[in-house]
């Protein structure tokens, strides 16, 4: 027997409503919609926040308020809810496998909006992709294989430029374009890869489109365009978007509706590309950012979301309200956030110094780190990398140096950031700083995940 109550211990104190049967709660009018993000982005606020304008009950599900026991034969589990949206980001994810099962949980107690098994087939990029083309629909050719020596062979299959990606990956990070004299490993930074053939049009600027749908509809679309000098056209490397909604064409519109279904998706932002006519499928991205589309075409995906979690658990929504909605993107901090751990400050809230932790595969520091909105990458002290064994390399990077027009080559490496009590992955650049206050300098690539108060500092 599954129940969903409170934790034991609260003293009787328990809130009768989240107690009662999960028959009873589908029944009612108000449905209680889990979103499940540990991470702290606006695509997640957006939608807890559209999920009470549509007049339902958001519940941020997080790490710092999940419990779940086991008594006397009894499965409980808290937070309840309704309804639960899947928006973790998987591909970004060091535990992988914890997350999904954290998902699970949950959905043998309720829906989900983009379940856990489904994304977890969906993120892995050569097997949505070859399930695609068993669906008869165009994908790149592509090769994949483990060993070093068979993935040597790869130019038997594509004889021409390939896109080198890894299996699961996001936002275009360590993707190179090969040619079949080069030298390819069967890996990209521990992780598994492929190639694809590499697509291009005749266009100076290469360019992409992104169609985003939900629940089977088309929500938006918009045409991403590469930076100079880059072929990558997603929006976190810096590509330009234009809203194309109206003018997108019957054919890319039935594909990205086709390709969502086909992998069982809720929720994709499908990506195509046009070759002398013929429209091919890149990728579908199961958890896709919104922000860039929201620009583009002023329509944001949250309430589209939110009506969907809702109407999936047996709730109403009023389509008009939807409409609304969808003009405005609210990314403000929801009430329904669950307070942090004890020892944990706002974790929407970076001052001009901020205390963090450093972890690496040797060792670990606490460090105050300074916010500077004029870098666009975070960058860490080389000493005190070295010292906890920050890593792997994952590439270089050009930075300019001082005011003039010099640059210098900075290597890249993935290290852990717990940033107001939260955890997470950053690509820094090693450099000295010896000679500076403050061995950790946060980019724009962390700053833009919170809000900035330059007057908060914190002392030595």
């Amino acid at each position: 027997m599954t129940t969903y109550s409170d934790p034991p211990g609260t003293g009787g104190k328990t809130d009768v409503s989240r107690t009662v049967s999960a028959d009873s709660r589908t029944a009612s009018r108000t449905q209680r919609v889990g979103v499940l993000s540990p991470h702290n982005s606006k695509e997640t606020k957006a939608i807890l926040n559209a999920v009470r304008a549509l007049g339902h009950e958001p519940v941020w599900i997080r790490d710092e308020n999940v419990t779940s026991w086991i008594e006397n034969g009894t499965v409980g589990l808290s937070p309840a809810v309704d309804v639960l949206v899947n928006r973790l980001l998987l591909t970004k994810s060091d535990h992988r496998f914890e997350d999904l099962q954290l998902a699970a949980l949950y959905e043998s107690t309720a829906p989900a909006v983009n379940p856990s098994g489904i994304v977890a087939s969906a993120i892995h990029k050569y097997r949505s992709g070859m399930t695609l083309a068993a669906a008869d629909l165009p994908v790149p050719d592509a090769y994949f294989a483990r060993s070093p020596r068979r993935f040597e062979e790869w130019p038997e299959r594509l004889p021409g430029l390939a896109a080198h990606k890894q299996t699961i990956g996001t936002n275009g990070k360590q993707m190179s374009v090969v040619g079949p004299a080069d030298s390819v490993s069967s890996r990209i930074d521990d992780r598994q890869s492929f190639v694809q053939e590499f697509l291009t049009d005749s266009d100076e600027h290469p360019s992409d489109v992104r169609v985003y749908v939900v629940d089977g509809e088309i929500v938006g679309a918009m045409r991403r365009r590469a930076p100079e000098g880059d072929w990558r056209t997603n929006v976190a490397l810096g590509g330009e978007v234009e809203g194309i909604t109206d003018e997108l064409d019957a054919e890319p519109g039935r594909l990205a509706m086709e390709a969502t279904a086909v992998l069982g998706l809720d929720i994709a932002g499908v990506d195509l590309m046009p070759i002398d006519g013929e429209w091919y499928i890149l990728e579908v991205n199961a958890t896709a950012g919104f922000r860039g589309l929201y620009e583009a075409t002023g329509v944001s995906v949250a309430p589209h979301i939110a009506r969907l979690a809702i109407e999936r658990a047996g709730g109403t929504v009023d389509p008009s309200r939807v409409t609304e909605l969808e003009s405005t993107l609210d990314d403000s901090v929801p009430e329904c956030k669950p307070p942090l751990d004890e020892g944990d400050s706002d974790d929407d809230l970076l001052g001009y110094t901020t205390r963090v932790r450093i972890t690496g595969r040797d060792d670990a520091a606490a460090v105050i780190a300074k916010s500077d909105t004029g870098a666009e990458r975070t960058s860490i002290d080389v000493e005190l990398a070295g010292r906890v064994g920050a890593g792997p390399l994952v590439g270089t990077t050009e930075v300019r140096s001082g005011a003039g027009s010099d640059t210098e080559t900075r290597p890249l490496v993935d290290v852990q950031l717990r940033i107001n009590g939260t955890w997470r992955t950053v690509t820094a650049s090693l450099t000295d700083r010896s000679e500076m206050t403050y061995s950790v300098l946060l980019g724009r690539d962390v700053l833009e995940s919170y809000t900035l108060d330059v007057s908060v500092t914190v002392e030595e």
